[in-house]
Order: structure tokens, then C-alpha cells, then sequence
């Protein structure tokens, strides 16, 4: 399983919001690599500068950071200046799946099915929105994760103070209609044609509150993988997970999320191409489903390491 990887960079911490989870899941990497014989080296790029990249002499890189200037596409463009092949989707798949709302207007025009959305700013007229969408409804800065600053809105008066929160991590916010139903997640590894779903993973949080808490600390939260659902419909949210990572140009793994409604219709929700790899985490399930452990998953992602962007032939 040691492969030739050379020197490995496990890029971790960062200066997100979701900085603590980012340094759970860097660890987890880090320690899997190294029980299978790897050179891998944590890297904390929320401490160390570009330089000191250059400077460590890693042959390729493992990215476990989230959020901001990790998962957006800024240091996957700083990664191909470099050229130091890297783990993940290019900076465009990053910066498109980072952004929910630029994801949620690609997924559109795929005619891939996703909850209908406003985009709220400064003085918006709140009201119309809620109107238009409906109530409840979902607010969530566009650019965070780990469910950092997302409010269900179930009455008028609430949605004020929804907007406020969001606002502080975004200009621009996204209102969701919201999808009652069971939520559904679905790992992908691979890129273009090759792209494959693993097994769906169900996740039953208390009281249908899949929060910060619920996600990384509590032991409340149950996960089903893979999920009970009827063949048909779960080969069919496994392709739907296959055609959004690719209309996002992600490629090496990424997560998407989902609503199931009580029709029985899946709703794709957001992307995700630098995924949890904690001991809560999703991927690392489908993953166990399908055969393959902890450290086979990292092992598989680190193998897809490169810079996406070629250099114009020589003329």
C-alpha cells in the first residue's frame, strides 16, 4: 500500500472558520499514512506561510483543510504555481463548489434537481422573499461549512436575525426553500467518466438537527450506510451524485449532500471537495461500506494527487 509518494504534506488547520475541525481531520490522515510506511508530514498552513511550503520539500500534498483558503480554490491556485501536485478538485471545481450559490445556478442550468433559492443582500426585501419561498426556509452564508451560521427560519420575525447571522461571514446570503425529509449524503472519488459514488450514508441526528455539535462531538447522531432505500431509488441518487461532482469539474473525492422529501425525491443541497475526514465524518463510512478501510481511502485519495492545470505545449 506504500506506493512512491515521496516525501507527503498533510495541509491542515488553515484560518477558516473550520479551522478546529480541519486540524481533527489532518491528524486522522496524517496518522493513517504513517501506519502504512508513508513519509507524511503535517503542515499547518494557518501557522506557516507559502515559503515555508517551498521550503519543506514535499513531493505532493494531502489537503485536510475546510473552508476558506483550503477548500476554495485560492490555494489550489497557489498549489499549481508550485507546480506540487495536490489531492482534490482544481481551483475552478474548488471555487465553484465552495461558492453555494454559483453551485446551486450550475446544477440549474444541468437541470439537476436542487431547492429553489433567493439571494439576499443589504436592504432586500425580506419579506418578498419569504413569499416566494415559502416558510420555513433555510439561511446560510454561501462560502462556510460545517453548518457555521445556517438558521431554519420557521416564522417572519426570525428572519431578520437569520439574515444578520450569515451577513457576518458573507456580503451576499443564501435563502433555501427548506426540504422536510430524511438527509442523505454520497461520497465521490474519481474524476470525469471515471467518477464513482460510494454507498449512501443516512444520517438521523436528533431531533433533525444536524449541527456543529451533532456532526463532531456529539454521539447522538446515527448513521445508516448504506441506507435503506429501494435499489432503484438509490442507484438513482448515486447518479445524480455523479453528474453534479462533474458538472462542478470536481475531481479525486468530494461529498454531496442531499434532502429526500416524503415523494421521494432527492434534493441535492451543496458539494463538498475537501470533505471531514474525522472520526464523525461521512466519506470514511461509504468507504468502509464498499470494502475499503481508513487508511485504503487515504491511501486511494493521496494516489490522485496532481496539478490540473498543463502548461501550453512548447511551440
Amino acid at each position: 500500500m506504500k506506493g512512491n509518494f515521496g516525501r507527503v504534506g498533510v495541509l491542515y488547520g488553515g484560518r477558516s472558520a473550520e479551522r478546529e475541525v480541519s486540524l481533527m481531520s489532518g491528524q486522522r490522515v496524517h496518522e493513517a499514512l504513517r501506519s502504512v510506511g508513508i513519509d507524511a508530514h503535517l503542515f499547518d498552513t494557518g501557522r506557516y506561510t507559502l515559503v515555508d511550503l517551498i521550503n519543506a520539500g514535499f513531493d505532493r500534498v494531502f489537503i485536510a483543510l475546510h473552508g476558506r483558503y483550503g477548500e476554495d480554490g485560492t490555494l489550489q491556485g497557489a498549489l499549481e504555481l508550485l507546480n506540487l501536485p495536490y489531492t482534490g478538485s482544481g481551483p475552478l471545481g474548488s471555487s465553484l463548489s465552495m461558492d453555494k450559490i454559483m453551485t446551486k445556478k450550475v446544477w440549474l442550468q444541468q437541470q439537476l434537481p436542487t431547492p429553489a433559492f433567493a439571494v439576499l443582500t443589504d436592504g432586500c426585501d425580506l419579506d418578498r422573499v419569504a413569499r416566494e419561498l415559502g416558510l420555513p426556509m433555510i439561511i446560510k452564508p454561501p462560502h462556510e461549512g460545517s453548518t457555521l451560521g445556517v438558521t431554519r427560519v420557521d416564522e417572519l420575525a426570525g428572519l431578520r436575525r437569520a439574515y444578520e447571522l450569515a451577513a457576518q461571514y458573507d456580503e451576499e446570503v443564501l435563502a433555501e426553500q427548506f426540504i422536510e425529509g430524511r438527509e442523505l449524503t454520497v461520497p465521490v472519488l474519481g474524476k470525469g467518466k471515471s467518477a464513482r459514488a460510494l454507498p449512501i450514508v443516512e444520517i438521523v441526528a436528533p431531533g433533525g438537527n444536524y449541527d456543529y455539535e451533532h456532526k463532531y462531538v456529539s454521539n447522538d447522531t446515527q448513521y445508516i450506510c448504506p441506507a435503506a432505500l429501494d435499489p432503484a431509488l438509490a442507484d438513482s441518487i448515486l447518479r445524480i451524485a455523479e453528474q453534479a461532482y462533474v458538472a462542478l469539474a470536481c475531481e479525486g473525492w468530494g461529498r454531496a449532500d442531499f434532502m429526500l422529501d416524503s415523494a421521494g425525491k432527492p434534493w441535492l443541497l451543496e458539494m463538498n471537495t475537501s470533505p471531514g475526514m474525522t472520526s464523525h465524518s461521512l466519506v470514511p463510512m461509504g468507504a468502509e461500506a464498499a470494502g475499503m478501510s481508513y487508511a485504503e481511502l487515504c491511501v486511494a485519495i493521496l494516489s490522485t494527487a496532481c496539478c490540473k492545470v498543463q502548461p501550453p505545449s512548447a511551440v
